[in-house]
């Protein structure tokens, strides 16, 4: 099986379709999948489910995917740096399944390890546990969340083989490896492709056997928030 594709968007042909879940790696602008975002923009799928930390910001990331009305719902931890989802929001265009960021990871996390749903302490008694199944186990109060399986991943790693075998780098590392697991097909942008075989078996973070999909291309790294020392 040949896994290695031209470009982000011939990678992306024959998977995305309007309606889909997407789950997408990185947090904040660190590790994102850049250019299969931009190319996800470019197809034109709407009423997207989106299953992210975060939306990143407005002129980047899957702020391009806000501006363009291309999200109908956002599953996401963390939202404070864009604010076209916050309008989006307020005015009731967004839907948003706020949930706490160990849980997101662990969602998607079970999802590729096909886990239904498991048992958390953490929301309990927040607006977060509305409506959700509630059970005591020890004398303690936990709340269930139930595991995320998307329709495709987007994956951004250092990184590949011809396998698919990926590597992350740094903290770049984050939200991608859960994300890769839970996707029925899952797409990984790269920094480098090295020969099969050349990737030490104990660094690998994500085994190929749950990518499908590799594209090179160039990141732009792009900063969050510029800080500087005063000269």
């Amino acid at each position: 099986m040949d896994k290695v594709f031209a470009s982000p968007m011939a990678a992306l042909e024959g998977v995305i379709r309007d309606g889909m879940t997407v789950a997408v790696g990185g947090f904040g602008l660190c590790g994102i999948p850049e250019q299969l975002i931009l190319a996800l923009r470019d197809s034109g799928a709407k009423e997207l489910t989106a299953v992210s930390n975060n939306a990143g910001v407005d002129d980047w990331g899957l702020g391009l995917l806000l501006q363009t009305r291309q999200i109908r719902k956002m599953v996401s931890s963390y939202v404070g740096e864009n604010a076209e989802f916050e309008r989006q929001f307020m005015s009731g265009e967004l839907e948003l399944e706020f949930t706490p960021q160990g849980t997101l990871a662990e969602r998607m996390r079970a999802g590729g390890a096909g886990i239904p749903a498991f048992y958390t302490k953490t929301g309990v008694g927040t607006v977060v546990a509305d409506g959700k199944p509630h059970m005591d186990f020890d004398g303690e109060t936990y709340v269930m969340e139930r595991a995320i399986k998307a329709d495709v991943s987007l994956v951004k790693a250092w990184r590949a083989d011809p396998a698919g075998n990926l590597v992350f780098r740094r903290t770049a590392r984050n939200f991608n490896p859960m994300a890769a697991t839970c996707g029925a097909v899952t797409i990984a942008e790269v920094e480098e492709l090295v020969p099969l075989g050349s990737l030490d078996p104990d660094q690998i973070h994500t085994p190929g056997i749950f990518v499908q999909r590799i594209v090179v291309t160039a990141s732009e790294k792009r900063i969050e928030q510029r800080t500087v020392s005063k000269g």
